[in-house]
């Protein structure tokens, strides 16, 4: 009974704006989508809504047509109306399970309804946000499944998102429901049932509520990332950008937080980059080489992405006995410059990494040459060679404002 009771209460908040609109239950004859589908046509009177089921049969199983029959059956049991469809699976380079779920998205994308309620439950969204973690997701992967979502125009309800499956067996067993079993759930060649079937028994036998704790970090992520939306949108403001639309705010998160190692964005005539945690922001512009300029003394040097200013300085700077002739060039690759006497001459791609410069920011600095010798290169320093203790000129680079 108790299972009963808590499938009678399944999320009354996505299900009460459904009134007079047109629902359809993703329907693959499982036990968890034949539960929904019990459930919401129970409660299709007291909330208004329109039910029908939509069943995609992939043909990857030899018992495939058997299943659509099932759900067929179950359907005119119901009352329910039912749209079955037959679609071509091709395993792509995410694999057959993301080709299978590409390929039944575009089903529900084409389907002429308002709401799509999809069996997803508790243990879904713990093995979800486990798996999501073990690649090196972000705050949108930790996140898990949203309860609600947007599929184009159609609104995307996952109303189990906080029922376990134990509960959901029971209540099916309870109201003597029939159901089908996909035997490819035994194979462990799925890294979803490798971490159903191995690894979560492994982990219950320490944390038994893992499930329960995993769904409840994965709405504590999800509430973080709305904050984190709001806080995008106010650092935009700040840079005199416009906030992009909430979808492509929400795309735009989930690169900036992605893992990997250069993140770079388009948006409103500027460039977000993202480098050790901290995101930059750039105005768009045309990249301007320069041709060498030699400094003749001047106190500023005007280049395209900046100046360069020279200082006198006492007890630091470049010796100008010996850096005679500095000429001002770009980078070309392969330059080394030694700071110290007794360190080695190192590469500045090395340096250039030690110091945090960005990489898009390197190829844009101006170094210093006396003759073939490289004498100065901004935010790393003076080559020993042509420093001096005493007092002498000191470079500045004062890059155009971003």
């Amino acid at each position: 009974m108790a299972a009963s009771r808590k499938l009678s209460n399944v999320d009354a908040a996505a299900l009460a704006p459904l009134r007079g609109k047109r629902l359809a239950v993703g329907l693959s004859g499982g036990v968890d989508s034949t539960v929904l589908l019990h459930v919401l046509h129970a409660r299709a009177s007291e909330f208004g809504y329109r039910l029908s089921a939509i069943h995609v049969n992939h043909g990857l199983s030899p018992n495939a047509d058997e299943w659509q029959r099932h759900c067929a059956s179950l359907c005119r049991k119901l009352g329910v109306p039912l749209v079955s469809r037959k679609v071509g699976v091709v395993k792509a380079g995410a694999g057959l399970e993301a080709a299978a779920r590409a390929a039944r998205r575009k089903v529900f994308a084409a389907l002429d309804v308002d709401a799509i309620a999809l069996a997803h439950h508790q243990d879904d969204q713990a093995e979800t946000v486990l798996f999501n973690l073990l690649r090196g997701a972000g705050l949108a992967g930790a996140s898990g499944m949203a309860a609600t979502a947007r599929l184009g125009k159609k609104e995307l309800i996952r109303p189990l998102l906080d029922v376990s499956r134990a509960d959901i067996v029971a209540y099916a067993q309870q109201h003597r429901l029939r159901w089908v079993e996909d035997e490819s759930n035994a194979s462990e060649a799925l890294t979803r049932n490798f971490l159903r079937r191995s690894v979560g028994p492994l982990l219950e036998q320490k944390f038994p509520r893992w499930r329960e704790s995993l769904a409840r970090a994965a709405r504590h992520f999800s509430g973080a990332r709305a904050d984190a939306k709001e806080l995008l949108r106010e650092f935009l403001a700040a840079k005199g950008l416009r906030a992009p639309s909430e979808k492509n705010l929400v795309e735009m998160l989930k690169q900036l937080g992605s893992g990997g190692a250069r993140v770079e964005l388009k948006h409103d005539g500027a460039v977000l980059r993202r480098y050790r945690g901290e995101v930059r922001v750039e105005r768009q512009k045309e990249s301007k080489d320069f041709r060498p300029v030699q400094w003749n003394g001047e106190a500023r040097v005007a280049l395209p992405h900046g100046e360069l200013r020279f200082i006198k300085a006492k007890g630091r700077g470049i010796d100008p006995l010996r850096a005679k002739r500095l000429t001002v060039r770009q980078r070309s690759g392969g330059e080394r410059l030694k700071l110290a006497a007794n360190r080695p001459s190192r590469t500045l791609k090395n340096l250039f990494q030690e110091a945090g410069i960005p990489s898009w920011e390197r190829d844009r600095l101006p170094l210093l040459y006396s003759g073939d010798a490289l004498v100065w290169v901004p935010g790393l320093g003076v080559d020993v060679t042509f420093a001096i203790s005493r007092g002498g000129i000191l470079p500045r680079w004062r890059p155009s404002s971003s």
